[in-house]
């Protein structure tokens, strides 16, 4: 049943994506505020899918750190564990713009409207020109209000595996001097990477304490990585107190997970 709810998903999942992309291309004409809604829309419908079909929830704490952001342009840092956040946290936020590979722009119609939207896509194999790229796009950003997603290691990283921080994130916070939104999540439990398996239960996200702008490089690094980490930590431990089974997606080779498991 578990085999067969997953799959019924990811057909009604890239269904529902090509449907509302097709459906949507008027707000093409209408500038990136009608592709944010548009693409709320997919978030929400899609989440919508994923509780009915495959029993997979969702519960957002800590908004009074959201709120407390208000209207100015912020960077939020969240834990990358599956691609259930690229789109679930756009739920949560007014207007944002996201830290995304280059090469995400070049998947037909789905690239247009990342273009069209101004999310911020980087070059990756030119190191020192993406920095570079990155910060005049994100300055120009923050400084019109918006939220700018990144994901600090970079890429998915399992459930339980060791922090991989890169150095991205804190040039980012350096250069564009705004405050930064923590968020941890345990996402990786029930939609992990590189599998169409969907596990049912309640994904756990938590927006943790705004760190403000202007700390030195070295601890804000350690502060963002430190709260991240053990804010997420606590959250896989609270899925697994309701259900062992989700023990199976935790990073098989960190010691530490395992033994949490």
């Amino acid at each position: 049943m578990l085999v067969l709810r997953s799959l019924l998903f990811n057909i009604a999942f890239y269904g529902n994506l090509i449907v509302i992309m097709i459906g949507g291309l008027p707000t093409m004409l209408y500038g990136r505020a009608s592709i944010l809604d548009l693409a709320r829309l997919w978030a929400r419908s899609s989440l919508w899918l994923l509780d009915k079909i495959c029993g997979v929830k969702v519960e957002f704490r800590g908004h009074e750190h959201l709120e407390e952001l208000g209207q100015q342009g912020c960077i939020i840092a969240a834990k990358h564990q599956s691609a259930w956040e690229t789109f679930a946290l756009t739920t949560q936020v007014r207007d944002f713009t996201f830290i995304l590979k280059r090469e995400l722009t070049q998947i037909p119609l789905f690239g247009q409207y990342l273009s069209r939207s101004n999310q911020i896509a980087i070059d990756r194999a030119s190191r020192a020109a993406a920095l570079r790229d990155l910060v005049r796009q994100a300055s120009a950003a923050i400084a019109e209000g918006r939220a700018i997603f990144i994901f600090p290691e970079g890429t998915r990283r399992p459930a339980g595996a060791p922090p991989l921080y890169k150095s991205g994130v804190t040039h980012l916070y350096a250069a564009t001097k705004a405050p930064c939104l923590p968020v941890a999540l345990n996402s990786g439990l029930f939609w992990p990477r590189r599998t169409f398996i969907r596990r049912p239960g309640t994904v756990l996200v938590e927006f943790l304490p705004i760190i403000k702008a202007g700390l030195p490089n070295a601890e804000f690094a350690a502060l963002l990585q430190e709260r991240i980490e053990t804010a997420s930590d606590r959250l896989i431990a609270e899925a697994l107190a309701k259900d062992p089974g989700l023990a199976a997606n935790l990073e098989k080779n960190d010691p530490a997970a395992a033994s949490a498991a």
